[in-house]
């Protein structure tokens, strides 16, 4: 069966003959229908993310595994879930085809083996307790479908996400998310409304799944890393927006604290720093649940 990313777009038959405008015109059209594919999935999105919870709450790990632009997506989701969310690095990994190297440059023959994806998932101790997630634009890449296989053979939950119809990634997943984004504007090429598709889902399911684990209070960032002078200023404005404290008093609180999360707590329950610690620690680390048990005391 011809694969709906591998057939030619009507739209853009004459894309080399087209002005510029004509061609960007052409590809925002296009992307337009990324969105509504995507809603087409949402239950499917949910059941996975609902997923991925439960696996945090368990102390397990989420796991991208895909080659090309699939796998350096979820390399990317895993990485920047770090500083957004102050979690550990192992808390979510990105798996590629031919590792490290293949960021940057093409590693011939690593996406078509059957054995490298278990030898790495062997590496980091893949157990019964982490959720895999399967990228593949395609959703025949033989990296990826051993990845899925090996995953069940250990009891692993998995997932996949493909941009074509009864994929055969989806075949070997627990839940399969089939974002069909159709032909590409330049036929074949995925880094374009698969890729993007791809994009928005990861952004659903990481962000999703780590607010419900507390990550987040209102729709603020708590736990973001203040690793440089950009960061460092959003975290004391996110604490002026969480607590109406002006900018200067809201770096000393983040100074005092050491923390977003914790001067919010320690501000808005009118705590010292150690029972705002207590507080987040009973609360299982929710500012929300952290603040009414204050308000109970």
């Amino acid at each position: 069966m011809d694969k709906e990313t591998e057939k030619r777009n009507c739209a853009s038959m004459n894309l080399d003959q087209m002005s510029v405008r004509e061609m960007i015109q052409l590809m925002n059209e296009e992307d337009q229908s990324v969105i509504v594919a995507i809603q087409q999935v949402l239950p499917k999105i949910e059941q996975v993310i609902e997923a991925v919870i439960a696996t945090f709450q368990a102390g397990g790990r989420l796991i991208y595994v895909g080659a090309g632009t699939s796998g350096r997506l979820g390399i990317l989701d895993a990485v920047e879930c770090v500083p957004t969310f102050d979690i550990e690095p192992g808390q979510v990994i990105g798996l590629m085809a031919g590792g490290d190297t293949a960021i940057k440059s093409a590693v011939e023959g690593a996406e078509d083996s059957l054995t490298l994806a278990q030898e790495e998932l062997q590496a980091i101790q893949l157990s019964e307790h982490d959720f895999l997630i399967g990228l593949s634009a395609s959703g025949s890449t033989p990296y990826v479908k051993s990845a899925l296989a090996y995953a069940k053979e250990c009891g692993v939950k998995t997932a996949s996400i493909a941009n074509n119809p009864s994929s055969d990634i989806s075949a070997l997943a627990n839940i399969a998310i089939e974002v069909v984004t159709g032909p590409e504007v330049l036929t074949g090429s995925t880094r374009l409304k698969a890729g993007t598709a791809q994009k928005l889902v990861l952004n659903m399911i990481s962000t999703a799944s780590l607010i419900k684990t507390g990550k987040a209070y209102q729709n603020l960032m708590i736990d973001v890393q203040g690793t440089n002078q950009k960061l460092i200023d959003r975290s004391i404005r996110i604490i002026s927006e969480a607590t109406g404290l002006s900018y200067r008093q809201a770096s000393e609180a983040y100074e005092l604290a050491g923390s977003v999360k914790l001067a919010i707590v320690m501000v808005l329950a009118k705590a010292t720093k150690e029972e705002a610690e207590d507080l987040l620690v009973q609360s299982q680390g929710f500012v929300r649940q952290a603040l009414e048990l204050a308000d109970k005391k």
